[in-house]
């Protein structure tokens, strides 16, 4: 691959639920019910959510798809393609571990604590979606596996209710305190179309995505620095922080959804600079999402573009949570009239940048950047190209 462009396209739905249909008939014995779960991208709005605002995900055509039969006992039977590992354990003693198999235990034991007993089940488990690239592989496992487990054992849940298990599994499994949109959007997922969610009541409302001559476009800087995890509960307390500033004035000021910048102005500019800079990207983040789906309401990719540069400049100066090496791929960019808009995608620190590009010149650019950033960084840039697609569903 000479360009690095990693299209993953050659494993479409068909073929894939195929793979793991046969799959499972090599490891097991029935016919498997089969679920998708789609990964997900972010287009704007950026660690908004513990601060009670909005996000845009998407779903993407990368998913993870899992085969799965009943069993007539208590035992749990795995088998990863991506790894070609097996792993077995009884219902009574599923356990946390560091494992892939965690992901689908955390499932299994937030059903039983929710008062939805269920058998033994064999299950195979395969997919497209990326690990390690920031398009959130482990909501689309949870998603799957809940959703699968659903229907072949007639729990009659709902998607919230599944979407929040979902959550807790994470939560208690895999240790991760994530807030609950990769999830959502994975569950939610609708076809040219990104999800408007608002994290305070959970409202949503599905903003169309027409990208016409365009595609989004990751670029995997392939690196991902310890600050993440550390620096992100900082970024959360020092949100809290200038919360703090504001309420004795405004007491109905709960978190900086509710904030502006007049009152940053008045109550944490004087107070502490660094705090300001913190709030004031965040006041402006939730604003700039909120006109962002104007913007595509109204078919206008290019404002949109411009905001989601404006977003990555927030997130490295102002937030202070981006690196050199995604600071390099969002300015690459910024001035080449084929790109639209730039940002890094995430929690920050390493991950990928999302671009919107027009698509006669993906491989072009695809190729330069490759080129630049191993000189400029000593390491390889990964490409992938990602469409909108559907939430989670039964396949057959």
């Amino acid at each position: 691959m000479a360009n690095q462009v990693w299209h993953l396209m050659l494993l479409n739905k068909n073929s894939m639920t195929e793979q793991v249909s046969k799959q499972f008939a090599e490891k097991f014995s029935g016919k498997p019910l089969i679920a998708r779960s789609p990964g997900r991208v972010n287009i704007i709005g950026e660690h908004t959510d513990y601060n009670d605002g909005f996000v845009l995900p998407a779903a993407i055509d990368k998913a993870v798809y899992v085969a799965v039969a009943k069993r007539d006992d208590d035992i749990i039977k795995l088998y990863a393609s991506n790894f070609n590992e097996a792993f077995e354990t009884a219902i009574s003693r599923i356990q946390p571990s560091q494992q892939w198999h965690t992901y689908i235990l955390g499932i299994v034991d937030q059903l039983l604590k929710n008062g939805h007993p269920i058998s033994g089940f064999n299950l195979v488990i395969d997919g497209d979606v990326p690990a390690g690239a920031g398009l959130s592989s482990s909501a689309a496992v949870e998603c799957a596996v809940v959703f699968a487990l659903n229907e072949l054992f007639n729990l009659e849940l709902h998607k919230m209710q599944m979407v929040k298990l979902a959550q807790q599994a994470e939560h208690a499994y895999a240790g991760v305190q994530c807030g609950i949109m990769d999830m959502f959007a994975s569950m939610f997922g609708k076809k040219d179309h990104a999800i408007k969610l608002d994290c305070r009541s959970l409202d949503y409302e599905y903003i169309p995505l027409q990208l016409e001559g365009y595609k989004l476009v990751l670029f995997n800087s392939n690196v991902k620095h310890s600050l993440a995890s550390s620096e992100y509960n900082v970024r959360r307390q020092q949100c809290e922080a200038g919360i703090a500033l504001i309420q004795p004035h405004h007491p109905q000021v709960k978190k900086l959804r509710d904030a502006n910048m007049q009152m940053l102005d008045d109550y944490v500019k004087p107070a502490d600079e660094l705090l300001y800079r913190r709030c004031k990207y965040m006041v402006e983040e939730i604003e700039r999402l909120t006109t962002a789906c104007d913007d595509l309401k109204h078919g206008n990719l290019t404002s949109l573009g411009k905001k989601m540069f404006a977003t990555h400049e927030g997130l490295s100066n102002d937030y202070e949570v981006s690196c050199k090496e995604l600071d390099f791929l969002a300015a690459a960019v910024k001035n080449n009239p084929a790109v639209l808009g730039a940002r890094m995608m995430g929690g920050g620190f390493g991950g990928c940048t999302i671009n919107i590009v027009k698509e006669e010149a993906i491989d072009e650019l695809s190729a330069t950047l490759y080129k630049n950033y191993k000189t400029a960084m000593g390491m390889e840039l990964t490409t992938y190209i990602v469409q909108t697609d559907d939430g989670t569903a039964i396949l057959e």
